[in-house]
């Protein structure tokens, strides 16, 4: 009984994801992290960078990629086994995209009469900063860690995260190599796989 509420529980999370997200898996992935770390508190600060990571570098989209590992891990940490952390993978996986899928099922024949509407491009423009603050809020939930206490934010940086001075050189450098750089993200994953093998 716990694991099927702990399965409908999952799915709902995702499923409430999926529909309130706009602007792809980066933005997707700050309200993940509110879900799943802070609220439910299914799998903690350092294992969703963890997944977050394998994500970004599995083929397919990153917020489908998170949902499926997080999903995964929440049923086997709670179970110990594997075929229905495989069952929280799909049920994870499943909720998100099915909000887009019913929603482009119902938008997609009013596209082609809508796209030059002023009210159609006047809400594109709204969202688009709303995108963006999204996808940085996601960059610095990696980075920080928030608490309150009495309406008063503290903030401190995520030692699992960033454990030395390697670790932020690391950063750096590919930040350095994708901004001014623009090294391929392919190389730059294949680089920081042999520097995390050559330093730690």
């Amino acid at each position: 009984m716990e694991t099927l509420t702990l399965i409908l529980q999952l799915a709902w999370t995702f499923f409430v994801i999926g529909a309130f997200t706009i602007g792809g898996g980066y933005a997707m992935l700050s309200l993940i992290q509110n879900q799943v770390v802070v609220e439910h508190a299914w799998i903690t600060e350092g294992a969703f960078t963890d997944i977050v990571a394998v994500s970004q570098m599995t083929p397919g989209p990153v917020g489908i990629n998170s949902a499926t590992y997080v999903g995964y891990n929440v049923l086997f940490n709670a179970t110990g086994s594997q075929l229905l952390g495989v069952c929280g993978s799909l049920t994870a996986t499943l909720a998100l995209i099915l909000p887009s899928f019913i929603i482009m099922l119902l938008i997609v024949k009013f596209y082609l009469k809508f796209k030059s509407s002023r009210l159609y491009a006047g809400t594109m423009d709204w969202l688009k900063p709303c995108v963006a603050g999204l996808i940085g809020a996601a960059a610095v939930i990696l980075i920080l860690k928030t608490t309150w206490a009495g309406g008063v934010p503290h903030v401190q940086l995520l030692t699992e995260n960033f454990p030395d001075w390697k670790s932020w050189v690391l950063l750096g450098g590919a930040f350095a190599a994708s901004y001014w750089g623009k090294v391929n993200p392919i190389y730059l994953i294949l680089a920081a796989a042999m520097a995390g093998l050559v330093l730690y």
